[in-house]
């Protein structure tokens, strides 16, 4: 295995870097509420970080990504990436791709996904939905959703279709969500229309023991209720993957004020920071926050290999949840008195990590699924 960033996902990183940290001030995201900030999203399509994730993979995604987890900064760019431009270039028909792709790469088209655990969306012989999820992160400013059904069929729902209901709901992090209401919404199967599946619910989903990664698969392969619960499976692993990536970012710009308010701080004369508990307090959250980034590169690097990756996106997402809520409690418990207030940035790196431990399954959920895929892998 070589993380080593290409020369194009190195460019890229530097990108991002500079445009996150230029745009995304703490005024600036102050000001933008629980919203969007629309000018930090259209510089970013304008220099072509969106359309660049194609050329740069996964890897390359997990490193802006990161960029943007160390400001918190509030754009769609994950999950219109994730959901969107990915999903679309590795399991959509030609076609799909020829339509939906190039409003994807310059942001005129903003894409989310709805994939709850338990799913309660249904779908009818018509490809038409019903069903309610109760939060889809930047839903509001999506066009399009990527819905999974009790089938894990994957549709591309327009949110401007009839039937496609938005109801904004404030989450923990600030990420302009809402409520998808579905009532026959017409949707648009991804990867083209298949066999007809069973019309009862699946079983609760299996472990999968083969999600690849790569781009160019045929759809045509992706068909029936074993290909569904692939298409299925692979979108998650790569959203956990990305996700694992921001949350790596959000670790270390928590810890990054840490270490600077600790260090400029003093008590009794000299600085917080050569006290051993809170040197040892940061030298966890360091190593916790290097495990989330080790483990989201390796899941990323396989998918870009087109090798099998679902154990490494788990593994990812473990300690994404896990390490990740204890590097953001710790960054606002080395603030003292001041991570208590609800105003300082550091608590905006607490809201984000904490949103991020639970999104795509908690811990023990995703330890869960880990273990039943390496029980079904030992026993092949």
């Amino acid at each position: 295995m070589d993380f080593t960033p290409t020369e194009e996902q190195g460019a890229a990183q530097g990108l991002a870097a500079q445009i996150f940290g230029d745009l995304a001030t703490h005024e600036r995201l102050a000001a933008a509420g629980s919203g969007t900030d629309a000018e930090l999203w259209k510089e970013l399509c304008a220099a072509g970080l969106t359309g660049a994730v194609e050329e740069i993979g996964l890897l390359g995604l997990v490193l802006l990504l990161e960029e943007q987890g160390r400001t918190t900064a509030q754009v769609p760019f994950a999950a219109s990436c994730v959901y969107g431009l990915l999903a679309v270039a590795d399991h959509g028909t030609d076609e799909q791709r020829e339509r939906l792709l190039p409003p994807l790469r310059d942001g005129t088209a903003v894409a989310t996904g709805a994939f709850p655990a338990r799913s309660g969306l249904r779908t009818d012989g018509e490809g038409r939905l019903s069903g309610v999820v109760p939060y889809v992160p930047w839903l509001r400013d999506a066009t399009l959703v990527l819905v999974a059904d009790a089938d894990r069929v994957l549709w591309v729902v327009r949110t401007a279709d009839p039937g496609v209901v938005v109801v904004p709901v404030e989450t923990t992090a600030p990420w302009s969500a809402a409520r998808l209401v579905l009532d026959r919404a017409p949707g648009e199967r991804l990867g083209g229309p298949g066999p007809e599946l069973s019309p009862e619910p699946s079983p609760e989903p299996e472990a999968e023991s083969e999600v690849k990664g790569g781009t160019g698969r045929e759809p045509e392969a992706e068909t029936g209720e074993a290909g569904a619960a692939g298409m299925h499976g692979a979108v998650l692993a790569a959203s956990r993957t990305a996700f694992a990536g921001l949350q790596a970012g959000v670790c270390a710009g928590s810890l990054a004020r840490a270490v600077a308010h600790t260090t400029t701080r003093e008590q009794f004369g000299r600085p917080l920071s050569t006290n051993q508990g809170v040197l040892l307090r940061a030298a966890d959250a360091h190593m916790d926050t290097e495990a989330i980034r080790v483990t989201a590169y390796e899941a990323a690097w396989r998918h870009d290999q087109g090798l099998a990756y679902g154990a490494q996106a788990l593994t990812a997402a473990w300690w994404a949840s896990e390490a990740g809520k204890r590097v953001v409690h710790a960054g606002q418990h080395l603030h003292g008195g001041t991570g208590a207030d609800l105003d300082h940035p550091v608590h905006r790196h607490f809201l984000w990590g904490r949103q991020l431990d639970s999104y795509l399954g908690c811990g023990s959920e995703v330890l869960e699924e880990l273990g039943e895929l390496l029980v079904k892998e030992g026993s092949s």
